[in-house]
């Protein structure tokens, strides 16, 4: 067959360039809506090493490093996938922010423009390599009687049929689908000099022959309703159509009855078509039925890429059956999981963008009886393999070479002789987190007790009482407990994250790397025999990465928060999801207050998880004694 070549396909030997195969354990960060029995039932399960029952899944991470990690439990399991990748080299990531009614736009985040230069930074001959890798995954995750459908528009939907038809096989090729996405044209943007564009082209494969179809209906057109003019003794309605084949046995038999008739000037005899004994219209490729989300649209979640519940439902319902399982790794607004879950389908839903993950744990949330699900990520995982790519093998020179450059970004000198400061930047000490561990308040007693015997010791002794702590992770209890620990020791401490970015070579090049110090929580805590009361009482946010327009919108901390969380009994393993309140478009409000009576008296371990209009969270830890 012709094949479709771009820069980058071949390497220097002639072969194909593979997509990334490591295989990463998964870090279930969170697990929403589980009960305490079926998270003690979950908890002796893992501790016998027996198999946990099935928990969706939502995971916020690249899709390089995402899919070749679902590899190793689904290859060959996925019955559906539907995938909605960029398909427009002017798209980015950015998304709207809604304060008392009032819409921002916030731009795309460090990580998220990585993407867009790893799909885009080539033009096309990177996107094609880029959706090239993605679709060989997606084939072996498929299972042999599944089907996936890829949704795209004019810009690059040539190209993507022709590595499809490549991986998956011409003879594979099902359906291309024409979605018109409004019922009017003219509500299309005005173009003068050509034709307005009003549709998406989705393109439809199976992995082989043998695959599941379940033809779907739509509702008669009011012509053709009003063709069942005619109403039975019972009432039902009726026309008459041609009977073109027929025995005459069973012919004398419809007669006989009333359920067919010899018309003189017909060829045919006729027979009684009831409109309650049909399905409808069969859909064809053109669906021109399923329209845009309108501005008040219910479900709107005002997501520059939503598409409506109809579309995801009619390809769910056809390609898949109750309890099959379907995967969407571009899942944006939530739409395939949110449809998923109502179908009663198993699902995994993924996205780079924390804005996205956020967006549809709220929207499953909204689900009456939505099914427990957990949040993961590759976390410290996929920092261990690009710290060993990046520096070698060697544990110590490796640890070394990584602290000088995370330093370097930071724009701090690194310095020697200490084991827990390794920088200085404008007199204060920096220390540099590892990439498999949380900064924890074991560290920052580490760090205060080595900056207290640091202080005019040499050349390298601070010169301004603050230490800057980098971290990739931070323990839950950090803010409240390590603020402590260096207020005691007289210590002006400040807490930032490594973002992700360090990882891409071109961020680097580009200097594109910001720290960001973590927002700061205060809840007060009330207790009256079994029962604790919680109430938030302020929420700081830096100021660095929002945009001044909303900065100036806001008048009041409270305003900052979009959801919160509580895990009412934490045992120091995943954050329990087992209470949220959180604002939507019709609900703007956030309950500021909650309570909770414990059935037994005891020490017990509060976590409190809010997440802000940007889609980051902020965990704190509490300590509450119920008698």
């Amino acid at each position: 067959m012709t094949e479709l070549i771009w820069e980058g396909k071949y390497d220097k030997d002639g072969k194909k360039t593979a997509p990334l195969r490591v295989a990463l354990p998964f870090q279930t960060v969170e697990t929403v809506n589980e009960s305490a029995q079926d998270r003690q039932k979950s908890l002796e399960l893992f501790r016998t090493g027996r198999t946990s029952e099935w928990r969706n899944r939502l995971i916020w991470g690249d899709k390089k490093y995402v899919l070749p990690s679902l590899l190793p439990e689904f290859a060959g399991r996925v019955n559906l996938i539907y995938i909605d990748p960029p398909f427009d080299t002017g798209a980015d990531f950015s998304f709207q922010v809604e304060i008392d009614g009032e819409n921002f736009t916030k731009e795309p985040s460090i990580i998220e423009m990585k993407a867009y230069r790893d799909t885009w930074g080539r033009g096309l001959d990177s996107y094609l390599q880029w959706f090239y890798e993605t679709v060989v995954l997606l084939r072996e995750l498929l299972h042999e009687t599944g089907s996936i459908y890829v949704h795209l528009d004019w810009h690059v939907g040539h190209y993507a049929k022709a590595i499809m038809d490549e991986i998956f096989g011409q003879e594979h090729f099902l359906n291309e689908v024409i979605w018109k996405r409004t019922f009017n044209v003219g509500s299309s943007k005005a173009i003068s000099k050509k034709f307005p564009i009003n549709n998406d082209y989705i393109l439809y494969y199976v992995k082989s022959a043998s695959f599941v179809f379940n033809k779907q209906y739509t509702e008669l057109s009011e012509g053709a309703l009003k063709r069942y003019d005619k109403v039975d003794e019972q009432g039902r309605r009726f026309k008459w159509n041609p009977m073109k084949t027929y025995s005459e046995d069973k012919l004398k038999k419809m007669l006989a009855t009333g359920e067919a008739m010899i018309i003189p000037t017909s060829k045919y005899p006729v027979y009684k078509h009831y409109l309650d004994e049909g399905k409808g219209k069969v859909v064809d490729n053109i669906w021109d039925d399923l329209p845009h989300i309108g501005t008040f649209a219910e479900e709107r979640v005002n997501y520059s890429t939503q598409k409506p519940e109809a579309l995801l439902e009619r390809i769910i319902k056809t390609s898949s059956n109750p309890g099959d399982l379907v995967l969407d790794c571009f899942v944006g607004s939530g739409t395939t999981a949110a449809v998923a879950e109502k179908l009663g389908r198993r699902w995994i839903a993924c996205d780079l963008g924390r804005f996205a993950v956020h967006t549809t744990r709220k929207r499953l949330l909204s689900i009456p009886n939505v099914k427990p699900f957990i949040v993961q990520n590759l976390g410290k995982y996929e920092r261990q393999v690009w710290q060993a790519a990046e520096f070698g093998e060697e544990a110590e020179a490796k640890t070394q070479a990584y602290r000088r450059f995370i330093l370097e970004l930071y724009h701090a000198q690194p310095i020697t002789g200490y084991s827990w400061l390794h920088g200085v930047k404008a007199g204060r000490m920096v220390h540099v987190g590892a990439v498999d561990s949380p900064v924890s308040p074991g560290d920052i007693a580490q760090i205060a007790a080595e900056f207290k015997k640091a202080i005019g010791t040499g050349k390298d002794a601070p010169t301004v009482n603050g230490v800057d702590v980098l971290g990739w992770d931070f323990a839950f209890e950090l803010n409240e407990v390590a603020k402590q620990q260096a207020a005691q020791a007289n210590i002006q401490m400040r807490f930032l994250k490594i973002p992700r970015d360090v990882m891409d070579k071109r961020a680097v090049e580009q200097g594109d790397i910001q720290f960001f110090e973590l927002a700061a929580l205060s809840v007060d805590v009330q207790t009256n025999g079994k029962t604790v009361t919680l109430k938030l009482m302020d929420f700081v946010i830096p100021p660095d990465e929002v945009p001044e327009e909303v900065q100036r919108a806001i008048k009041h901390w409270s305003q900052w928060i979009d959801y919160w969380a509580v895990d009412w009994n934490n045992n120091g393993d995943t954050f329990h999801n087992e209470w949220q309140d959180y604002r939507t478009r019709k609900k703007r409000d956030l309950q500021m207050q909650v309570a909770h009576t414990y059935s037994e008296p005891g020490e017990y371990t509060i976590v409190v998880k809010v997440i802000d209009i940007l889609g980051n969270d902020t965990t704190k830890t509490i300590r509450v004694r119920v008698r």
